[in-house]
């Protein structure tokens, strides 16, 4: 008879507005991923923002830092952006922060990454899939030079597609990475998860948090939250399903 054992997870939830956060939340979310301009990856939220939904929820919410949309090779003027916009994100008591910084060649710029790192402690820092977009450069000789990179910068999570253009279809690439990383970082999937792909992506990579940003049920500036809602719900409910 085969065994079978049953993993929590946690799972994140981008969202670019205060009735998203609340959408997520009452669906069970564990965390938000707090963004502006969803439609362009996503952007540093305004402080009007990150105030509004820091009083109306009491899950963590990571702010994202990222001052433009685009590549992820900055200018000095935009870094120094960065770290004032990390400086406010802590006073607005943000639970963490969500940034990649990358190299002109586009490797992981460890040095920049490692300084808003210190500067946003005692926050933990999520890098995100500036990391996939340094992979597909092919600037690296393999994805765990570029994770080693990563953990180098004291990184707390990695948010990862694999590379791939979502995560199901990247699993196995993030399987690798998860057993790579031996529990010096949190590798979480993320992009393109849907209730129907989400059981099918738990059991192949076995990570513990994931993802999602369900872009294609809620239409960026939609005001109609009740599918999103849905959606969120359906995935937090498979905490109970074997896997």
């Amino acid at each position: 008879m085969n065994s079978t054992k049953r993993m929590p997870f946690l799972l994140e939830i981008a969202v670019e507005s205060l009735p998203a956060a609340q959408a997520a939340q009452r669906a069970g979310a564990g965390r938000i991923e707090l963004c502006a301009n969803l439609s362009q990856g996503g952007l540093t939220p305004t402080a009007e923002l990150m105030r509004q939904v820091r009083a109306a929820l009491h899950i963590p919410i990571f702010a994202m830092i990222r001052p433009r949309p685009g590549n992820f090779v900055y200018t000095d003027s935009e870094f120094a952006a960065m770290q004032s916009q990390i400086s406010q994100a802590r006073e607005l008591a943000m639970d963490g922060i969500v940034l990649g910084i990358l190299t002109p060649s586009h490797h992981i710029d460890i040095h920049r990454t490692a300084q808003l790192i210190e500067l946003a402690r005692p926050l933990p820092v999520t890098f995100h899939r500036a990391f996939d977009e340094a992979l597909r450069a092919s600037t690296y000789q393999d994805s765990f030079a570029a994770l080693d990179d990563v953990i180098a910068t004291g990184a707390a999570r990695l948010l990862t597609s694999g590379a791939a253009t979502t995560a199901p279809e990247g699993a196995t690439q993030i399987r690798q990475l998860i057993q790579a990383a031996a529990n010096r970082i949190i590798v979480m999937p993320g992009a393109g998860i849907q209730p129907n792909n989400f059981p099918t992506l738990r059991r192949i990579t076995q990570a513990q948090e994931f993802h999602a940003g369900l872009g294609t049920v809620l239409p960026y500036n939609s005001p109609d939250y009740s599918a999103f809602e849905s959606q969120v719900r359906q995935l937090t409910s498979q905490k109970s399903h074997s896997t």
